[in-house]
């Protein structure tokens, strides 16, 4: 049974999926639409599901790769419709969406994967990017899966605190203890 909220029938759900559509950065998937949407305790999932499939049936929301997006037609009604949703509903969706949004940004600014080599040893590609593009990209060998893993998610964690370290090793003016000639 739903609970009380401001949403009450199908129609205003759809409106709120649109003005959420509207608002994220990039497609998103199923799950996150649907966090977004819940906003409101008057909404279900099975209401919500339906007027999601709506939605993308009358074109208003594309479907691909498992991700939605609005379309022309979808923002055309967003606009017209999003003042009938309730103020406090906007208001607490707009701060959800504010915090999806960064996190879709961080994701698409910061990169970490790996991939095997044939001689059975691991390539890391770490990367961190801005708003003006790519600060650092980073390829580095790891003679171990568990190891290569471990290289992602230390770096995801912080990235920013990577990029200052080598910046500063790079910027020093020590030499290393057994010399540059040493080094290889």
């Amino acid at each position: 049974m739903p609970g009380y909220g401001f949403i009450h029938d199908k129609l205003e759900i759809k409106f709120l999926i649109l003005y959420i559509a509207a608002r994220v950065i990039e497609p998103v998937p199923f799950d996150t639409m649907l966090d977004l949407t819940l906003c409101d305790d008057a909404i279900d999932y099975f209401d919500f599901s339906e007027c999601l499939a709506d939605l993308v049936r009358t074109e208003h929301l594309d479907l691909k790769d498992d991700k939605y997006a609005i379309t022309e037609k979808g923002l055309r009604n967003s606009r017209i419709c999003e003042s009938s949703l309730p103020y406090s509903v906007r208001l607490r969706c707009d701060k959800n969406i504010a915090d999806c949004n960064r996190k879709l940004r961080r994701q698409s600014q910061v990169k970490a994967s790996h991939e095997k080599r044939l001689n059975g040893t691991y390539t890391v590609n770490l990367s961190l990017s801005d708003d003006m593009g790519s600060v650092m990209n980073l390829k580095l060998m790891a003679v171990r899966e568990d190891m290569a893993k471990l290289f992602e998610e230390r770096f995801l964690k912080n990235p920013e605190q990577l990029y200052g370290k080598i910046v500063s090793l790079l910027l020093s003016d020590e030499e290393p203890e057994d010399g540059p000639e040493n080094f290889i």
